[in-house]
């Protein structure tokens, strides 16, 4: 058998643990599918409330072509109860004239997303304060440096 012969390989990508210190994912991109991101982050009324407005999202946003977003905030952490996501999506090869325009509506505190959708979803491009694309504007912390945040893949989610 060649050494670049393999026989039975398993890759199993789990979303890792919250750090028991702050509840927080570790830091880095971590990827998952739609079924992980339920399973994980669907354990009470309120998140899984907020799934649902999130599946909405990416309906509209598969729809216009976008096939990966990121997803942050208190949802992606230990929070029993967090408000609502923060979210950003990868514009490349997305029809722009085909999205919701409430997508592309940032004013007034992204309310009309957040009444649509319970979240905030912005294009990834670059955050105007820190310069940063926001998938990498995402994984800094306020306060204590950086965090993880999920990479979710469009397409079957449900």
């Amino acid at each position: 058998m060649a050494s670049s012969d393999h026989y039975n390989d398993i890759v199993v990508v789990m979303v890792p643990p919250f750090d028991p210190d702050t509840g927080r994912l570790p830091e880095g991109q971590h990827e998952a599918d739609w079924d992980e991101v339920v399973e994980r982050f669907g354990w009470n009324p309120r998140r899984r409330q907020l799934l649902d407005g999130l599946a909405d999202a990416i309906d509209v946003l598969a729809a216009a072509g976008c096939r990966r977003l990121w997803l942050n905030g208190s949802f992606v952490t230990a929070k029993e109860e967090p408000a609502d996501f923060d979210a950003c999506w990868d514009s490349e090869g997305v029809d722009i004239d085909a999205l919701d325009p409430v997508l592309l509506d940032l004013s007034a505190g992204r309310g009309a997303q957040k009444a649509r959708f319970g979240g905030e979803l912005f294009p990834n491009v670059v955050e105007v304060q820190s310069g940063l694309a926001f998938s990498e504007f995402f994984q800094n912390e306020r306060d204590t440096g950086r965090k993880g945040i999920i990479v979710l893949r469009i397409g079957g989610h449900k």
